[in-house]
């Protein structure tokens, strides 16, 4: 089968050859033709416009000249050499510096000869200069088809060594497209690009590379963006719509003893509209006879652990097994004390398996698990060793799932011959743009009201000079019976981080704090398990005041006394992060308080970090501003678990419009089409087998 030249290996590209093809898969994953083409600019700057010598500020951004060089010179020696040349036009001289590559320039530029230079003014020992300067020569430049807009592209330290540019790659670009010529055929159908009058591929792939206009080049961003979004939603959709057809559920029709018992006698407060809404939508869910694959959003504190409970005894009324996978022991240890509390009286079977389980009540727990005595085990990763086995499981509810990978959920979900339903849990807000790639298969409910009775925690930004005030503070608060956490960052002092570390900040609350009239916790990821729980243990039943802590405090400890959260070089931690600390205080019926400790150095994102916490509460808001801050990639949570696709081009903090429209139009495809048989839609069929390495493998695991 003759290979399509878009498919064509990088090395027979003019102007490659095999060892810079190396450079190409290695430093940029550039392995095709195609590969190239689709390795788009970060930017495109402006060089339209030209300055004259006497204009020049070290101030400006990007500039160009046109002039001569008049005079090279060299200085230092060997590795430290570098090389100096005058340009002049009419108006003055400037100093052309260059570190890197000085035989070569010294070799190819010419005396007197007119050039182009294009860089970055600066300052260096008081005379204004270009560094590393872009030149070519006037009579090559008059040449291009020059529109003012010139792609810019990432490259690594070693492609620069290896005089790989983005000039060069630009170069390599416009090769490329000639190479491919009328060859590339579309990607979308005709009826799609015709309805919402996209560029051509081809065109857009010319204009993203080589704009003839702003307007041009923002038609064929929109073009690419909205074809890499939509092939995601597509392959999302598609999946979730087999799923539908294929996959049957269990139904769960009967509500009995349990649920209506938990109802009745023990429910410990009233539901809020939000909690009854998604109790509703979970139970459409359960006696559909589909297999129910929903997320639950719910912001720290807003009942979601009580929704699950309820749901899980629909499950039980039903004679099935349920269970609940949690990410750290804390959690799972957490989870089980209070689950039982709740339902203490119903005479339900439940046990607790996490890693450190000992082995006799390991093959216990196994033995009444299969016997299908155990109607409910919570657990950590322990559930899904292969030793576990269930007898009948018919729900699986996984909390802070953003802490599992892929194939550890798989493992739960594939514990029945039949699938169980799966509620995935999160109290990480997701931004809604996030939501609908990273879940877009699961069905969303959102918990977006508090209970009754929790009242708004007051957050406090301070820098470190108020540590006195801060002391004070907590005194008082201790003194009203009150508990405090104080979360560090770092466990020991960092020669490169100046952050408070957990050690130093001991002693210095010890000092403020003395025995016997305070006793101090600590908790860090370091201790042994058992250490870990005695700290825990201190805290929760009120013996300490002070827990002292690195973030594993972060999920899963609840103590409604605690009315204070102090977090240490609060500018060190992402607002994601910072928002789950904050909501481990505020769960009683008291005042509560975060305080953000900061250093007076705050970078622009830092101060916005400080500034939203302290504006509000609300955790879609603050997820929306961490998206736009940090980008997809680092947003708590998905960075461990890993984003399973790579965006080009769209962005997810900006083009929310964009990634709605293509959600819209693949629905409307699927509802037509969902196995997309038509004729019509044989080149997005096409395109999704192409597209296999962006495989999400979300489906019916999540």
């Amino acid at each position: 089968m003759e290979t399509e030249p878009k498919d064509t290996e990088i090395k027979f590209l003019p102007g490659v050859g095999p060892k810079r093809a190396e450079l190409f898969n290695s430093e940029l994953q550039i392995n095709t033709i195609m590969d190239l083409l689709t390795f788009f600019p970060y930017k495109h700057i402006d060089r339209s416009k030209f300055y004259t010598i006497n204009e020049i500020d070290p101030n400006l951004a990007n500039i160009q000249i046109i002039g001569k060089i008049t005079s090279f010179r060299t200085e230092g020696e060997k590795s430290k050499m570098r090389l100096v040349a005058k340009f002049s036009d009419e108006t003055g001289t400037i100093e052309l510096l260059w570190f890197q590559g000085v035989k070569w320039i010294k070799e190819n530029l010419k005396l007197n000869k007119e050039y182009i230079v294009f860089g970055k003014p600066s300052n260096y020992s008081g005379k204004i200069n270009i560094v590393h300067p872009e030149i070519d020569e006037v009579e090559m430049h008059e040449q291009k088809e020059f529109a003012g807009l010139q792609a810019v592209y990432s490259i690594s330290e070693k492609m620069k060594k290896n005089f790989i540019t983005s000039k060069t790659i630009n170069k390599l670009q416009q090769t490329a497209l000639q190479k491919i010529g009328a060859s590339l055929g579309e990607t979308l159908p005709n009826y799609l690009t015709g309805t919402i009058k996209l560029m051509p591929l081809r065109t857009a792939l010319k204009e993203i590379h080589f704009p003839t206009s702003l307007k041009s080049l923002q038609q064929s961003q929109f073009r690419l963006k909205f074809e890499e979004l939509f092939y995601i939603q597509l392959q999302i959709l598609k999946q979730k719509y087999q799923r539908a057809q294929k996959l049957n559920g269990f139904r769960f029709t009967h509500i009995g003893d349990y649920l209506n018992g938990f109802y009745k006698n023990l429910l410990p407060f009233e539901l809020t509209n939000a909690q009854k809404r998604v109790i509703k939508e979970i139970r459409a869910d359960l006696g559909s006879g589909k297999q129910m694959n929903r997320l639950l959003q719910g912001d720290v504190g807003s009942g979601k652990t009580l929704v699950a409970l309820m749901i899980i005894l629909i499950g039980l009324d039903n004679n099935f097994q349920t269970c609940i996978m949690a990410p750290t022991e804390i959690l799972a240890k957490q989870h089980f004390a209070s689950i039982s509390k709740l339902i203490d009286g119903l005479n339900i079977n439940i046990e607790i398996l996490t890693g450190s389980s000992k082995t006799k009540d390991r093959k216990r727990i196994n033995e009444k698990l299969q016997s299908g005595e155990i109607q409910l085990i919570i657990g950590t990763h322990a559930l899904i060793e292969d030793t576990v086995i269930f007898s009948n499981l018919g729900l699986v509810i996984i909390d802070e799932q953003h802490r599992f990978g892929v194939e550890q959920r798989s493992k739960l979900w594939q514990k029945n011959a039949n699938p169980p339903h799966v509620l995935v849990m999160t109290a990480t807000p997701i931004p809604r743009t996030l939501a609908m790639t990273l879940y877009g298969d699961l069905d969303v409910s959102v918990i977006d009201e508090l209970p009754p009775g929790r009242k708004p925690i007051t957050t406090i930004h301070f820098f470190d000079s108020k540590r006195l005030r801060l002391f004070a503070f907590l005194k008082k608060e201790i003194s009203e019976g009150r508990q405090v956490y104080v979360v560090y960052p770092l466990i020991q002092e960092s020669e490169t981080m100046d952050y408070k570390d957990l050690e130093d900040g001991f002693e210095s609350i010890s000092r403020a704090f003395p025995a016997p009239e305070y006793t101090i916790a600590v908790v860090h990821g370091k201790m042994k398990a058992e250490e870990k729980d005695k700290a825990m243990q201190l805290f929760i039943k009120g013996q300490a005041q002070i827990m002292i802590s690195t973030t594993v405090i972060e999920v899963g400890v609840d103590v409604p006394n605690a009315s204070v959260m102090v977090i240490e070089s609060a500018e060190k931690f992402g607002l994601s992060q910072l928002h789950q600390l904050r909501g481990r205080v505020g769960r009683g019926t008291e005042q509560s308080y975060c305080i953000l400790m900061s250093s007076y150095k705050l970078s622009k994102e830092a101060k916005i970090r400080m500034e939203t916490m302290v504006r509000t509460s609300d955790g879609f808001e603050i997820a929306e501003v961490d998206l736009k801050l940090r980008g997809p990639g680092d947003m708590e949570g998905t960075q461990q678990s890993g984003i399973p696709f790579n965006l080009k081009l769209a962005n997810l903090a900006k083009d929310g419009q964009i990634l709605q429209l293509a959600r819209n139009k693949a629905i409307d495809i699927l509802d037509k089409d969902n196995l997309l048989e038509n004729e019509e839609n044989s080149i997005l069929n096409k395109e999704l087998k192409l597209r296999k390495r962006q495989k999400i493998n979300w489906g019916a695991i999540s």
